[in-house]
This record gives structure tokens, C-alpha cells and sequence, in this order.
């Protein structure tokens, strides 16, 4: 900036005008730049006495070499270039900075109300849903085990006859109610063969006897043609050793519960006799054997070996049904085939 612009009479109302807008000019006018700089020399010379004392102030700690003083730079003035009439920024020693203490950690303070208490947005939380149940032993609860029933464990170890005495007197479900006499099973304790059927009818309560009458007859035909008969290498036994009747008195099939009652006796007689082959007759004995669906028709079961406790097992008509069926005579015959070529094998 020159004289001639200083004595420009729109000078000043420029400048009003930029100061005004709060622009401002892009330039700043020499002696503006000169003073400031030699205010900022003037403020370093004054500070300078106090930071050459605390330099000179001696150190408890072994002495060390001070570095190399710096020297600071010219402060300029933003926006303009420093006069080269401006005196040059005094040179002072440099001061080691006291150590400062690290600052210690805040504490964290549980929030709080201003009764004391906690705050209550802890009422609004689940902790017991948020947290897993931890599960205590009692000593003074006894473990689930299964109850065995004391007859059945006695009847694993019974021989013939504490088995046959058993069963006489056993009371282990309703059909002891109505029975004349229990049908324990006939026939010879060491036989290779074991037929058994569903349960004693009519004939058999009277007798004691299973399998009397004309299904009897017939069973002992089939025997016959197998070169077995009744007493001489085989054994009959039913599932139930009492006879089922409905409220008219009529026999009928023996339910699930009672069949379970009953078969730990035929499972005993099986262990004792050891047979080689078990001929189921009719739908009821196999079933129970195998333990299937009591949907399960028994032509699905025919034409192959089943196994019972490791024992081949081959399933035929009931004699009772060839008799009101007897076009199924010779499938009844094939099964027996069947059996008597698994004996053999």
C-alpha cells in the first residue's frame, strides 16, 4: 500500500464498507504487520528472566546434559509477510518440563436414587429370566428307578413245579375271576418243538388241558404230518394261562394287560424247555411275541423266520380258524414246511 492510495479520498469509505460486510481487505498494511510483530518480541523477552531461573533451578536428580537450546522461529502474522524491519524472536534456553502425574481413574458409582436406594429402572429388568437356573443335588432325593415287581423276579428262578404251583394260584389279573381251572401247558419239558396259541376256550378251562376239542383234533393232524405228536418231542402252551370271555360269556381275544401279566410264565417255560423252533398259531401269539401293532394282519407275518430271544419263529393260522376257513388249509400247510425246513437247517 502507497501513499498515493492512503490520500485517495474513496480509500476510507472502501474500507468502511469491507469492515462493514466483515470481509475485510486480502492485504494488511505494513505497519500493522510491523507492530504486532514487535508486540510478540516484547512478550518473549518479558517471559524470558522467569523460564532462564526455573532452568537454573538445581535438580535433585543426577545431573544431565541440558540439550541444545532452541531457537524459535518469527512469529508472522497470518495473512501478510513479516517486514524484514521487524527485530528477529530472542533465542531462549530450553526448560525440562516437570513430569506430570497420571491422572487416576475415575470411580464408577452405581447409579443411584435420591432416597438411596437403587434406580428404578432396575425394577423394569428380568434378571431371573436373563439368568440360567443352576441346579442343586438333594441328598435326600432318591434316584428314579424303574420298580421291579417281586413275582416276576421270582418266577425268572422257579423250576417246574414251584412254576406249575404259581400259576395255579396266580391272582395277577381279572381273568382268575371266571376261570374253572388255569391251563399251565402240556406236552415234553425237553421238546425241540413249542406251539403256542392264544389262550384256552371252553374245552380247555374244563380240562386244563390247551388245545382239546376239534381244534385240538386238528392241531394233533398237523403234528401228525410233521412226524411230531402231542407228548413226544413237543410242547404246547398258550399266551394267557386263563380263559378270556366278553360280559356274554363268549371267548374272545385276551387284552394287552393281560397278556402282559401272564407271558412272564411262557417266557420261564420257554428258558426250562430250550426248544429249536417256536410255531406261533394264530394272530394273538404272534403278536405278543414279536410285540407289532395289534393291526398287523397275520398273512403279512406268514412265509418267513422271525427270531424271539434268538429263536427262529415261524407264524401259521390258529386251528380254531382252519376249521371255519378251510380253503386256508394249505397255506397252513406251507408254514409247517417252512418250519420243519428251518428245524433241519
Amino acid at each position: 500500500m502507497n501513499e498515493e492510495m492512503k490520500q485517495d479520498p474513496g480509500f476510507g469509505s472502501s474500507l468502511a464498507l469491507l469492515d462493514a460486510l466483515g470481509i475485510g481487505p486480502v492485504w494488511v498494511r505494513r505497519e500493522l504487520a510491523v507492530e504486532e510483530a514487535v508486540a510478540a518480541t516484547t512478550a518473549e523477552e518479558a517471559m524470558a528472566p522467569q523460564l532462564a531461573s526455573a532452568a537454573r533451578t538445581p535438580d535433585p536428580e543426577p545431573q544431565v546434559a541440558a540439550p541444545q537450546p532452541v531457537v524459535p522461529a518469527t512469529v508472522p502474522v497470518a495473512g501478510s509477510p513479516v517486514s524484514s524491519d521487524a527485530p528477529a524472536a530472542a533465542e531462549l534456553p530450553s526448560a525440562r518440563p516437570a513430569a506430570i502425574p497420571a491422572a487416576p481413574a475415575p470411580r464408577v458409582r452405581a447409579p443411584v436414587e435420591a432416597d438411596g436406594g437403587p434406580p428404578s429402572w432396575l425394577d423394569d429388568m428380568d434378571f431371573a429370566a436373563s439368568m440360567e437356573p443352576m441346579l442343586i443335588p438333594d441328598g435326600d432325593e432318591e434316584e428314579d428307578v424303574p420298580a421291579v415287581d417281586p413275582v416276576i423276579a421270582r418266577i425268572k428262578s422257579m423250576d417246574w413245579p414251584q412254576l406249575k404251583q404259581q400259576v395255579a394260584e396266580c391272582r395277577r389279573c381279572g381273568l382268575c375271576q371266571g376261570r374253572k381251572n388255569t391251563v399251565f401247558g402240556v406236552g415234553d419239558e425237553k421238546a425241540k418243538w413249542l406251539f403256542i396259541g392264544e389262550g384256552p376256550g371252553r374245552n380247555e378251562d374244563m380240562q386244563g388241558e390247551p388245545f382239546v376239542g376239534p381244534a385240538g383234533k386238528l392241531l394233533d393232524n398237523m403234528l401228525l404230518s410233521m412226524g411230531v405228536k402231542r407228548g413226544a418231542n413237543a410242547y404246547i402252551a398258550n399266551i394267557v394261562k386263563c380263559r378270556p370271555t366278553d360280559d356274554n360269556g363268549r371267548d374272545r381275544p385276551p387284552s394287552p394287560q393281560e397278556v402282559a401279566a401272564c407271558l412272564p410264565y411262557l417266557q420261564r417255560q420257554i428258558e426250562l424247555i430250550q426248544p429249536t423252533v417256536l410255531v406261533a398259531l394264530g394272530k394273538t401269539a404272534a403278536l405278543s411275541l414279536l410285540g407289532l401293532d395289534p393291526a398287523t394282519p397275520v398273512s403279512r407275518l406268514r412265509g418267513s423266520v422271525h427270531r424271539y430271544q434268538d429263536l427262529p419263529l415261524v407264524v401259521t393260522y390258529h386251528p380254531a380258524y382252519l376249521l371255519r376257513t378251510l380253503n386256508d388249509k394249505s397255506k397252513a400247510w406251507a408254514d409247517l414246511c417252512l418250519a420243519m425246513s428251518t428245524y433241519q437247517a
